[in-house]
């Protein structure tokens, strides 16, 4: 006779063993209907689940997160029964959840075409309609891999295969289609009412280059048609966004097969560069950083010490000079501790600040490259403090007010904060872990901050508080992290004397505000979709003529704006006025200023803003006036 416990405390008893369905309806009619899921203790089911001993019970339905998951991942099962109806001869291989939707990959003997992506959407919806039950089963390993043979997909029997032998397999079925999967699943493809493809894809089997080439349909699903549109509108945004694409046309930067990963900065995109780079150094100057300079490498001893050998050597670039191994750095901390270490430090000293424009490199794989967002080769606001532990809450919150001012003064003041923890290859003691974990808590709590906790996502030296931005269209990128670790002080014997007159081991923090420079100015151009605040625009103005009577005006003008600290240009080319502004008007430039006659005789400029905005003739002095104004309160830079 179980006893279920509801989400409201209430208890209903049942006088024997029963399913999550049964209990929606014994709570109602409509609940039994929008019921997709359940959670016993915590856990995700399919409402077929039998309870049959006292449970804890949440009825999960689309307006739950977990139902939002449950239906994307029943899509990805309805694409691949929609490809084998239409394509019989496809094998289906793996079909997992992502962000905002799902894929599959199928091995098939020619490339899937946009008609067949158009045809498998249409059979999936027909087959959405005919409301066709999805069933759960269970088979042994063995039986599990013969039956899967006998249906000729070798792929999920292989994936079965390398399942233990004592284990049982799940299977589910919709209509005459079946499938290898965990689970769960919405109880009737009638539930699946919102998806759309997206693409194809190649993707290699399990993941390694040395296997068949699949081919992978993304798709997207979701709870309410409107929500669908506005993801796909977002989309349509982020492509005329990208910052790939803005890059050439602005003239800001290029990428070349010659340098995977690695980044050519143009003039235009290199003096939006320095004033990112200028802003943080004022950052760290008036935030009690003192600037250092490391080593681009060093020698595998030190990685070896650190850590970093065994924990992420993969991902370094390593090379050999005189029978000595070395690593190219992939981040800035031992280099840090290095500098630490020359002389024996006080507590008086503590807490000492470093920073660093740490130029850092990481061996990226080549199909996770993209653009300036992902490389290889990076430059990070990167920053260590030492410190004790009594200091840490003090530390962390002093940052996180820090960080969330830089944001704003970028533009970005939506900011979610998360606590990535412990992950399963680290360093250090649990004890260690708790205290470092409970102090970054601490300094959140006394920042006045709400966070969301993320089990086994921190780095292996030290958990960490992430902060996450987001743009102008809604996504979200994770920037700032501030870690704590008092592992790598230890390991590269990092010492202070304390008031005891004792030695002690300092705790280091590692923070970065924007993290990666490249990644950071990809997000501000896509941001603000090429069209850069006055503060950051590589050219904040050019001046126009309308004919040869006003070049030397024109030349005056430019002159007077470059002394009084301002990125101008002159345009003195005999062209149409309309053309110029037009050619202009596409490298989104602040202030286009244009000078006739008119404007000659009375000293002035006729200024145009972005966006077709006429602002009439004004004098210097009030362009000026308007443009410091506008530097200031966007950047806090006055």
């Amino acid at each position: 006779m179980p006893n279920i416990t509801l989400p409201d405390g209430s208890v209903r008893s049942f006088e024997q063993s029963v399913t999550i369905a049964q209990v929606a309806a014994s709570i109602g009619a409509g609940l039994a209907r929008a019921a997709l899921a359940g959670k016993v203790e915590g856990r995700l089911v399919d409402t077929s689940y039998l309870i049959d001993a006292d449970a804890a019970l949440a009825i999960v339905t689309d307006k739950d997160p977990e139902g939002l998951e449950v239906i994307r991942h029943s899509t990805a099962h309805l694409l691949a029964h929609a490809v084998k109806e239409l394509f019989p001869d496809a094998q289906v291989t793996i079909g997992p959840v992502i962000e905002n939707g799902f894929f599959y990959d199928f091995s098939y003997k020619r490339p899937f075409t946009p008609e067949d992506l158009a045809k498998i959407e249409v059979r999936m919806a027909e087959l959405a309609k005919r409301d066709i039950p999805v069933e759960r089963s269970v088979l042994p390993r063995d039986e599990a891999v013969a039956y899967f043979k006998s249906i000729g997909e070798n792929y999920k029997a292989e994936i079965i295969a390398s399942i233990p032998q004592d284990q049982d397999v799940s299977l589910y079925r919709e209509g005459d289609f079946v499938d290898l999967c965990r689970g769960p699943h919405v109880p009737t493809t009638a539930k699946l009412k919102v998806f759309k493809l997206m693409k194809v894809a190649g993707a290699y089997w399990r993941g390694d280059s040395k296997n068949e080439m699949l081919q992978r349909i993304y798709g997207t699903a979701w709870v309410k048609k409107e929500d669908q549109e506005a993801y796909l509108h977002m989309l349509e945004e982020a492509e005329k966004r990208d910052h790939r694409k803005l890059g050439k046309q602005l003239d800001l930067f290029h990428l070349q097969e010659e340098a995977p990963g690695l980044v050519f900065w143009h003039p235009n995109g290199w003096t939006v560069w320095q004033e990112v780079e200028q802003y943080m150094r004022r950052v760290y100057r008036d935030n009690g950083y003192q600037e250092v300079r490391c080593p681009q490498i060093l020698d595998s001893s030190l990685w070896e010490r650190s850590g970093h050998w065994e924990h992420y050597k993969a991902n370094m670039f390593v090379t050999q000079s005189e029978n000595r191994d070395y690593a190219v750095k992939p981040m800035n901390c031992p280099g840090h501790i290095q500098i630490y270490n020359e002389g024996l430090r006080s507590y008086r000293e503590l807490p000492l600040r470093y920073g660093e424009f740490g130029s850092c490199h990481r061996n990226e794989p080549s199909g996770a490259l993209h653009g300036i967002m992902r490389v290889r080769g990076f430059t990070q606001d990167d920053g260590h403090i030492f410190c004790t532990e009594d200091q840490i809450e003090a530390e962390v919150t002093a940052f996180n007010a820090l960080v969330r001012k830089v944001y704003a003064d970028f533009g970005f003041t939506d900011v979610a904060v998360k606590l990535a923890l412990r992950p399963d290859s680290r360093v250090g003691s649990d004890e260690a872990w708790d205290k470092s974990e409970n102090a970054l808590r601490s300094g959140l709590r006394a920042s006045g901050l709400a966070w969301e906790e993320l089990p086994g996502e921190g780095a292996f030296y030290g958990p960490k508080i992430e902060f996450h931005i987001r743009d102008a269209i809604g996504r979200s990128w994770q920037c700032g992290t501030i870690q704590v670790d008092p592992s790598m002080p230890e390991r590269l014997g990092a010492e202070y004397v304390g008031e005891d007159n004792a030695r002690h081991t300092p705790v280091m923090l590692h923070r970065a505000i924007l993290g990666s420079l490249e990644r950071f100015i990809g997000i501000l151009i896509e941001n603000h979709a090429g069209a850069l605040p006055l503060w950051l625009a590589p050219v904040q103005a050019v001046v126009m003529n309308i004919s040869d009577a006003q070049a030397d005006y024109v030349a005056e003008v430019v002159k007077n704006l470059r002394a009084r600290g301002f990125r101008v240009e002159a345009d003195l080319r005999n062209e149409k006025i309309t053309y110029k502004i037009r050619e202009h008007s596409v490298r989104k430039l602040p202030y286009l200023l244009v000078i006739g006659d008119k404007e000659k005789a009375a000293n002035v400029v006729a200024v145009r803003a972005r966006g077709n905005q006429d602002l009439g003739q004004m004098s210097l002095d009030s362009v000026v006036e308007r443009w410091q104004a506008e530097v200031s309160a966007f950047a806090g830079t006055a």
